[in-house]
C-alpha cells in the first residue's frame, strides 16, 4: 500500500470516527442545545437539497465563486506586477498595507453604502478577503525566482508577454496555488458573515434567522453544510491542483 493511499484512508477512517462519535453522544440526547445527529441530517437533506434551502444555497454558490474568481485573477495579475516592478511595488504597497490591515468583516457597512444590499456587496467582500493571501503568495514568489531563471531568459532573449505566460507564471505558480488554498476557506467565512446583515437570501440569512427564532436543529444544519462545502471544495481544488500542477509534484517526489 502506498503512502498516499495510506493517508487518505487515515483521514476517511479519521471523518468516520468523528461521525460515529456524534452519532454516538447525540442519538439519545434531551438538550436543546444538542439535538440528535438523525435530526440534523434529516433536516439537512429535507431543507438544503431538496427543499426551500436550494435556492439560499445556490445563491450563496454564486456569490462564493463570483467573489473568489476575481480574487484569483486580480491576485495574480497585480502580483506579478508588484513582484517584478519595483515602481509599481513601491507606489502601492502602502495602500495594500493599509487596507489588509483592516478585516473584511469591518468593511460590510462601507461595501453597503457603496454597492447597495444586493449581490455586488457580498461579492466585493469574498473577493477583497481573498485576494491578499493570493497577492501575498504571488509576490514572495515572483521575489523568490531563482537567478540562473533570470539569467536563462535573459541568454535566449525571452521577454515581454511570453517570458511571462511560459517562464514566470509557471514558475510562480505552486505558491499561487498556496494562496488559492487559504482564500477557499476565507471566502466561505466572508460568504456566511456578507449574508447575516441586510439580506434575505443565502446560508448566513439562513443561519441568523435560525439562531434568532432559536431553531438550534436548523442552526446545527446550516454549520454542517458549511463544513460539507469546505471539505467539497479543498478536495475538488487539491484533484484540480494536483492535475494542472502535475510537473511540480512529480519533482517533488
Amino acid at each position: 500500500m502506498s503512502r498516499t493511499t495510506r493517508l487518505n484512508l487515515l483521514k476517511v477512517l479519521g471523518a468516520v470516527l468523528a461521525l460515529a462519535i456524534w452519532w454516538a453522544t447525540s442519538a439519545a440526547s434531551t438538550n436543546i442545545y444538542y439535538p440528535p445527529m438523525p435530526d440534523v441530517l434529516t433536516g439537512v437533506v429535507d431543507y438544503w437539497l431538496t427543499g426551500q434551502g436550494t435556492e439560499h444555497l445556490v445563491s450563496s454558490l454564486v456569490n462564493l465563486f463570483t467573489g473568489l474568481a476575481i480574487a484569483i485573477v486580480l491576485g495574480i495579475v497585480v502580483g506579478l506586477l508588484v513582484g517584478q516592478v519595483r515602481l509599481v511595488d513601491k507606489a502601492i504597497s502602502p495602500t495594500f498595507e493599509f487596507v489588509r490591515a483592516i478585516p473584511a468583516t469591518a468593511l460590510v457597512p462601507f461595501a453597503m453604502v457603496l454597492f447597495g444590499l444586493g449581490t455586488e456587496m457580498k461579492t466585493f467582500i469574498i473577493a477583497l478577503g481573498c485576494f491578499f493571501p493570493i497577492l501575498l503568495n504571488v509576490v514572495d514568489a515572483c521575489r523568490a525566482l531563482p537567478p540562473q531563471l533570470h539569467d536563462t531568459t535573459r541568454s535566449f532573449n525571452i521577454r515581454g508577454p511570453f517570458r511571462q505566460l511560459f517562464v514566470v507564471v509557471p514558475a510562480v505558480a505552486p505558491r499561487a496555488a498556496s494562496g488559492i488554498r487559504v482564500a477557499i476557506p476565507l471566502g466561505l467565512i466572508l460568504m456566511v458573515t456578507s449574508e447575516m446583515t441586510g439580506t434575505n437570501l443565502g446560508v448566513g440569512y439562513i443561519l441568523t434567522t435560525a439562531q434568532s427564532s432559536f431553531n438550534l436543529s436548523a442552526v446545527w444544519g446550516a454549520i454542517v453544510i458549511l463544513g460539507v462545502l469546505g471539505v467539497l471544495l479543498n478536495l475538488v481544488f487539491a484533484a484540480l491542483e494536483r492535475r494542472t500542477l502535475r510537473w511540480h509534484y512529480d519533482q517533488a517526489d
